[in-house]
């Protein structure tokens, strides 16, 4: 049943409810709130030790508590593959003097309405995974709120519980048998309740033409109407109660779904702020052991890493000191083959100089063209070709073939030489020869002349 300022819970004093309602009209609340500005909020996840879930939350002096229970049951008839979702709330009478002991009545009936609809219509839980057997086992998410005390704006602070509750609760193992018996594990969690959406709802109440969000206990006294809208994470509006005898205008509204849309990120952000401290202090709760194991793990790993570290230090040091008289080496030996080289082409122009100078020129004149060639010219040919066929500097084994090559060089060169003058020592000899030939044959005619003659 709604609330009504005609019937109201809590009775204030004539001239404060008109002094109340006189301040609010100006813009400002008795408690130096801005219009839009929710209370103080305390959350306390984990509240109930034995429950699957569990938050407290203290909104400025209302406080509620809620408690989140899995086990297992039937499906609905309509919905034989889901799980069931119940939501339950309670008054505890000394929450406030207007409430008495007994079943629920219908204020509570109505305050758990509101949230079993704000979770339903957009089903925030995937109950499809809830269910273990489809037709015949489910689990049932039994969300039980409790009303601790009462000062105003129970719907919000009741809405912020229950999903702290929600997002805090784990599932327990489940098992199932051949005989389709099903085994329930409470004291083994198996992960978090499947959620597809996060839902909180914001209480906006009119007093004249304001409004104001998340009104206290004095406040709601003395509204004309109040609207309830549940608002999810992904920005769309899970439902709308209203309540009260008053009227809102489109504007009115259009402006509550705003508001609301705006204070629904904040409060959601808010929550996901005081449950993920929960979820990470769960995760570092290690026993001393475990970490004990892993840190001596972790020495044994660094152990053959320094080593390996230590003998490529090692490798690098010995290929530097090799690496060394390879550059130096092969440096030298081409200095000291061209060193040869040009001593062995200097023999070699002395050798041919001196041969030039014993020569008579008529001798030079009938050499052929290739014995008139320069001894030098050859030991240059040869040296240009010893430089091509060198390998190159940073082979090893390859740093004593320039020596020996020069040496051959230098064995050819003298070879040549001397072969060149034996050639023309046995062509002065030749050309010797026929000239004294020529002068018995002169002689001889000489002699025949004057045997002529006589």
């Amino acid at each position: 049943m709604s609330f009504t300022p005609s019937s109201p819970d809590y009775i204030l004093p004539k001239l404060k409810e008109q002094t109340l309602a006189n301040i609010i009209k100006k813009g400002v609340r008795l408690s130096g709130r801005r219009l839009d500005q929710y209370r103080d909020i305390e959350i306390i996840t984990d509240y109930i030790p034995h429950a699957d879930g569990s938050a407290y939350v203290k909104l400025g002096n209302t406080q509620v508590l809620v408690g989140v229970k899995l086990e297992l049951g039937t499906p609905y008839a309509d919905t034989p593959n889901e799980g069931v979702m119940v939501v339950s709330a309670e008054f505890v009478p000394m929450a406030s003097p207007s409430f008495e002991p007994g079943p629920p009545d219908e204020n509570a009936i109505e305050l758990a309405r509101v949230i079993d609809r704000s979770l339903r219509e957009i089903r925030a839980i995937d109950l499809e995974k809830l269910a273990i057997i489809p037709g015949k086992k489910v689990l049932i998410a039994w969300i039980d709120i409790y009303v601790l005390d009462h000062d105003g704006n129970l719907i919000d602070a009741s809405s912020i519980a229950t999903l702290a509750a929600l997002l805090t609760t784990k599932m327990p193992k489940v098992e199932v048998t051949e005989n389709e018996e099903v085994i329930i594990d409470k004291e083994t969690k198996v992960g978090p309740l499947p959620l597809r959406h996060k839902v909180v709802t914001v209480t906006i109440g009119k007093l004249g033409d304001k409004l104001i969000v998340d009104p206290d206990l004095e406040e709601e006294s003395v509204l004309s109407t109040r609207i309830v809208i549940a608002v999810s994470d992904d920005g769309r509006i899970a439902g709308i109660q209203k309540t009260g005898m008053g009227s809102l205008t489109q504007e009115e509204i259009l402006k509550a779904v705003d508001i609301a849309l705006a204070k629904g990120k904040e409060l959601i952000a808010l929550i996901e702020e005081k449950v993920r401290p929960k979820e990470e202090e769960v995760e570092e709760e290690k026993p001393a052991e475990v970490e004990e194991k892993k840190a001596e793990e972790a020495e044994e790993e660094e152990k053959p890493v320094a080593e390996e570290e230590k003998v490529e230090e090692i490798s690098e040091e010995e290929t530097e000191e090799t690496e060394k008289p390879e550059e130096q080496k092969p440096q030298k030996a081409p200095e000291e083959a061209e060193e040869k080289v040009e001593e062995a082409k200097e023999a070699a122009e002395e050798g041919q100089a001196e041969a030039v100078e014993e020569a008579p020129k008529p001798a030079e004149e009938q050499l052929p063209a290739q014995l008139k060639e320069k001894p030098a010219e050859v030991t240059e040919e040869k040296r240009e070709v010893a430089e091509e066929k060198k390998e190159p500097e940073h082979e090893e084994g390859t740093r004593e073939e320039p020596e020996e090559e020069a040496e051959e060089e230098t064995e050819k060169a003298e070879e040549e030489k001397q072969g060149n003058e034996e050639e023309k020592q046995s062509s002065e000899e030749g050309r010797e020869g026929a000239g004294e030939e020529e002068k018995s044959k002169g002689e001889g005619k000489e002699g025949g002349e004057e045997s002529t003659k006589a």
